[in-house]
């Protein structure tokens, strides 16, 4: 399914005012993540990127060698009357395998671990109460491993990052879920 969309991250980043709110998740690599999480109804849009490092303004070669702590993440913006955050954290939960560290797939490094980063307390609660959830559902062999942080600076990559697959015409890549 392809929705078309305006991409509302960039008015989002110059302060013109939007009536959506921002979700930030890392689920390995950004492209696929970003492929499906764009395509649900109610998301406005998406940009792929890195948080949650040490250093200011990290280009993808500086996070692909380890060496700034950022995980590869999608921002998202969404227009929570037509979607939720219950809604798209559940994707996310489903969409990698939240129990792997440091890796999903044959991707394997520090920026590629499962990341949630909250944007305000109803995100944390959210968040911390859905992987709480699943952890005592026994459905998973393993722990979630997840981390879920307060969001920090998202930068956002380099442009040839971005919407990559869906500017190729092609399907993403394969995601790994534990379920």
């Amino acid at each position: 399914m392809t929705v078309s969309k305006t991409n509302d991250l960039d008015a989002v980043s110059t302060g013109t005012p939007v009536a959506t709110q921002l979700a930030s998740f890392g689920a390995g690599c950004f492209w696929g993540v970003e492929q499906i999480l764009s395509r649900l109804p109610g998301v406005t849009g998406t940009a792929v990127g890195y948080m949650g490092g040490t250093v200011t303004g990290p280009t993808y070669e500086q996070v692909c060698r380890g060496t700034t702590e950022h995980a590869e993440v999608v921002q998202v913006s969404f227009d929570p009357e037509r979607i939720s955050y219950d809604a798209l954290i559940d994707v996310f939960w489903h969409l990698h395998d939240p129990t792997q560290v440091d890796r999903q797939g044959p991707d394997v490094g520090r920026q590629y671990r499962s990341m949630v980063f909250t944007h305000d307390d109803a995100q944390a609660t959210i968040a911390k109460a859905t992987r709480d959830a699943i952890d005592a559902s026994g459905t998973l062999r393993r722990k979630v491993a997840t981390e879920i942080l307060p969001a920090t600076t998202f930068w956002k990559g380099e442009a040839y990052h971005q919407q990559y697959f869906d500017r190729r015409g092609v399907d993403g890549c394969h995601l790994y879920p534990a379920w």
